[in-house]
């Protein structure tokens, strides 16, 4: 795909299809660096940033327990099923 470096300001930019952004997970804010004579553009939302913070207030909430504990257990995944 070729796309034109157009003038904004003082400075110059290129339009990026909302479907090139969209399918890359590119919002708001994003993060560039230059490799030779490339750049890459990335997304700056991390994923999974900051879970395991998330998971110490799980814990210390004991939010972090399964739902399902009280259902009545079977002994299937040790005697039948196979890994």
């Amino acid at each position: 795909m070729k796309t034109k470096v157009i003038k904004i300001g003082s400075s110059r930019g290129i339009k990026i299809p909302s479907t090139i952004l969209d399918r890359c997970g590119l919002r708001n804010e994003v993060e560039f660096e230059i490799i030779e004579d490339k750049i890459i553009i990335q997304s700056a939302h991390k994923i999974r940033e900051n879970w395991e913070i998330a998971f110490q207030k799980m814990a210390k909430n004991q939010d972090d327990v399964l739902f399902d504990k009280h259902i009545n257990q079977t002994t299937w995944d040790e005697e039948e099923w196979e890994w």
